[in-house]
């Protein structure tokens, strides 16, 4: 246990001694997280769309103001003798409205009054949202003008639970939390680790009377450290800025962190011992430390989007497991009985990242 202790502390004292490494660990991970929770967000606000409204009538003018209520769609101008597909190949517009000659009429009469809409498809995601919000305004103008018989007998009475306000940075905060501990810890790791055999000095190592376990677990330990201080600054950012809280028990949260810790710990200790090269191993702890855990965690969309061919890597992904336990302790507090599993691959991953490492360090363990 002094060994470990010993080690864990020359691990520390190098990175505390080097501000470069202190602030890489400390400051970059909340830049991230106020920087990508603040940019990313699937919501759509202030959609500029053009009107061409060929009737001129009480009830087309109804309409428009009906559109124009809408915090998500902007109405801008636009000449009616301008074709509609310049507006869209212009970009003065997502989304060009074109009401008919006999709109008024229509309605006057009680029969149908189509209206066309053409959507900039070029962004799928907001070609969806337009259509959607433009669907519900005209859902509420039929029913205004129609009258609560008409309207239908069926009422759907829809409650937000979780993030009642649709607030992005409330969904998109715990992922980037999550993100930032799975970059910056285990890039230092694998830097540590491969600096060892890059400059040789692991011979130094082999020589000594120190065993694998001992020799890996203070790297690691040290290397949870940072991850733990890491997580304590983001957690104070969340709590604050992101209006956060626990929704639950948070214990399923304490433990989690503490093996998700020494998890990415673990990984990068284990891809700088497989590869003793720095820059080597800075691209692959990119690799599985970011593209992974951005792409195939359920950070930007839900993994049941995921095409089918990749979605069974991403039960594979460790991330994917703490960012489910960190947004149910945020956000659903479902506790134990809804994550205790998650807790549990988490560890069991973590487990295999050490085994892995520890199988390349054996050798110092050969007596002669």
């Amino acid at each position: 246990m002094r060994r470990i202790v010993a080690q864990t502390r020359k691990e520390l004292t190098q990175i505390v001694r080097d501000w470069r490494t202190l602030a890489l660990a400390l400051i970059l991970p909340n830049v991230l997280l106020l920087l990508m929770s603040t940019a990313i967000s699937l919501t759509v606000n202030e959609l500029p769309i053009v009107v061409q409204d060929f009737d001129d009538s009480s009830a087309s003018h109804d309409f428009i103001d009906a559109i124009r209520a809408s915090i998500t769609l902007h109405v801008v101008s636009w000449p009616v003798n301008k074709s509609p597909e310049q507006a869209l190949a212009s970009n003065a517009a997502r989304a060009v409205l074109i009401i008919p000659s006999h709109f008024g009429r229509d309605i006057a009469r009680g029969v149908n009054a189509p209206v066309q809409l053409l959507v900039d498809a070029s962004d799928a995601n907001t070609a969806k949202l337009t259509s959607g919000y433009a669907t519900q305004i005209t859902a509420a103008y039929n029913r205004q003008t129609a009258g609560a018989m008409q309207a239908g007998l069926v009422q759907t009475a829809i409650r937000l639970w979780y993030n009642p306000g649709l607030s992005s940075k409330k969904f998109y905060g715990p992922g980037v939390f999550v993100l930032g501990l799975s970059m910056f810890p285990p890039l230092l790791a694998a830097l540590a680790m491969a600096k060892e055999g890059e400059q040789k000095t692991i011979l130094q190592v082999y020589v000594s009377s120190i065993s694998a376990h001992e020799f890996l677990l203070g790297k690691i330990i040290a290397f949870m450290v940072v991850a733990l201080a890491e997580c304590l600054v983001m957690c104070l950012l969340l709590f604050t800025y992101f209006g956060l809280s626990f929704a639950g028990d948070p214990t399923p949260f304490l433990i989690a962190t503490i093996l998700y810790a020494f998890c990415v710990a673990s990984f990068g200790t284990m891809v700088g011992a497989t590869i003793p090269n720095q820059a080597a191993s800075m691209q692959a702890v990119a690799l599985g430390g970011f593209l992974l855990v951005f792409l195939l965690s359920g950070l930007m969309f839900p993994i049941e989007n995921i095409p089918a061919g990749l979605r069974w890597i991403s039960n594979f992904i460790w991330g994917r497991y703490y960012i489910e336990i960190v947004r149910d302790a945020l956000l659903q507090g479902g506790g134990w009985p809804a994550v205790w599993y998650k807790v549990l691959i988490v560890g069991l991953i973590g487990t295999i990242f050490y085994g892995i490492a520890w199988r390349g360090m054996r050798k110092m363990q050969v007596k002669v």
